[in-house]
């Protein structure tokens, strides 16, 4: 298979699940009533249009893309407008500064990352991201592009994050300090805290909201990455809680089902995945490896493992792969009848049938890093993080469909809302 160039100076490939946005819609505070005694009139609800956000890490940008179709461009936020002040701060704190320059070098292969996810409010008038060289989650008023609130993490890095089926909560990870931290997504104020194994990463709120599933990933950023040395990743674990009080409901370590599924080979630190619609099964990718993994929830075991084609051209080094990812990004069908997968390294994206586990057309991407469904749930949507463009591959022919250029290093794509007739934040 081929690849295709990237429109940028060839990058470094060293070191670097799902759910689309469920937003309401929230009646605007009435006003005041003309007269004493008088009941406020009702207010009608503000119109909102569905959007995607594509966070541009290394350009600290987020674009809004329509959520179907061409994808075409909306408009563009700017989710770093402190940066001048935040990193006077690192600089003149020598323990962040040796975090923020650890983070250019190894997660994010020689540059910073200033944004790794995002979601809108439930009224469209803010997006809520994570920005991992900050080490914070800030609102940004989608008016102005001003800055509402501001949540610094736990820690000395901000990463994936999951918003409640009621798009009034949002879990974001603290890498550094094996803890999520559930806030308000409207206020910023913390909710409340939970502990987690090794490098806490992708974040799915379940069960219509009423647990959090974290999967932690271990240290992807060292070298020691043959196979004998997987011991030194450290504690790789799913951690399961209560949503409303945060109490563990379970811990599961991948390694004892992998084992019992005959597939030792593995590495046990779960990466994107996806949950089918009733919830039943967990299909997720794993560090080193070009495939996925099918579990079953309620008999807690692992039932198959696909196995995806290799790039020829793909180097075997392990070291040069993007944060131990060879595939990172997972999505499923609204219908539950397909998967959408990102191969990160090998430089495709393909559509597999989940009854059989077929992949259809291998479909030439650069680095896609991650994938998601369209508003419309007809395409999967993947972003060439390689290639700064976002790429939509229909489901039901697994081939390209459309394609739109946004910013430099493309990662998390995400559904949201903005106001009716937005095109981009005031002076923006």
């Amino acid at each position: 298979m081929s690849r295709t160039q990237p429109r940028r100076a060839q990058r470094s490939r060293r070191p670097l699940h799902l759910a689309a946005l469920a937003a309401v819609l929230v009646l605007a505070a009435p006003g005041t009533a003309a007269a004493a005694g008088t009941a406020p009139a009702p207010t009608a609800p503000a119109a909102l249009r569905e959007v995607m956000f594509v966070g541009n890490n290394w350009d600290g940008t987020a674009d809004v893309i329509t959520s179907r179709g061409d994808l075409a461009r909306i408009g563009r936020i700017d989710v770093v407008p402190d940066k001048d002040q935040r990193l006077a701060e690192i600089y003149l704190n020598p323990v962040k500064l040796g975090y923020f320059l650890g983070v250019r070098l190894g997660p994010g292969e020689g540059h910073d990352q200033f944004v790794d996810d995002m979601y809108s409010t439930p009224d469209g008038s803010a997006v809520v991201v994570s920005r991992p060289s900050f080490a914070d989650v800030v609102s940004i008023d989608l008016a102005t592009g001003r800055i509402n609130w501001r949540f610094p993490v736990a820690g000395y890095r901000s990463d994936h994050m999951a918003v409640s089926p009621d798009g009034t909560r949002v879990a974001v990870s603290a890498s550094t300090a094996n803890t999520v931290h559930v806030l308000d997504i409207a206020t910023g104020r913390q909710l409340g805290s939970f502990a987690t194994g090794d490098k806490p990463h992708e974040n799915l709120f379940t069960d219509g909201g009423r647990q959090i599933w974290n999967m932690s990933i271990g240290d992807v950023t060292t070298a020691l990455d043959a196979p004998w040395l997987d011991w030194t990743k450290g504690d790789r674990h799913i951690t399961v809680v209560d949503a409303d009080t945060l109490r563990p409901v379970r811990t599961i370590d991948m390694r004892r089902r992998l084992d019992a599924f005959g597939r030792s080979d593995l590495s046990n630190a779960v990466r994107p995945a996806a949950f089918s619609p009733d919830g039943s099964t967990l299909y997720f990718q794993v560090s080193f490896f070009n495939g996925f993994v099918e579990y079953d929830v309620a008999t807690d075991r692992v039932t198959r493992v696909k196995t995806l084609p290799k790039n020829p051209a793909t180097s075997e080094d392990r070291t040069t792969w993007v944060n131990d990812s060879r595939h990172h990004g997972l999505a499923m069908s609204p219908d539950g009848d397909r998967l959408c997968v990102a191969g990160t390294m090998d430089d495709y994206a393909t559509v597999v049938d989940r009854s059989t586990l077929q992949e259809g057309p291998l479909v030439p991407a650069v680095k896609p890093y991650w994938a998601t469904v369209s508003g419309d749930g007809r395409a999967c949507v993947i972003s060439e993080s390689g290639a700064d463009r976002v790429t939509a591959i229909d489901f039901a022919t697994g081939q390209r469909s459309s394609s739109v250029e946004v910013g430099d290093h493309p990662q998390r794509v995400r559904l949201g809302h903005v106001p009716a007739g937005w095109t981009g934040p005031v002076g923006g």
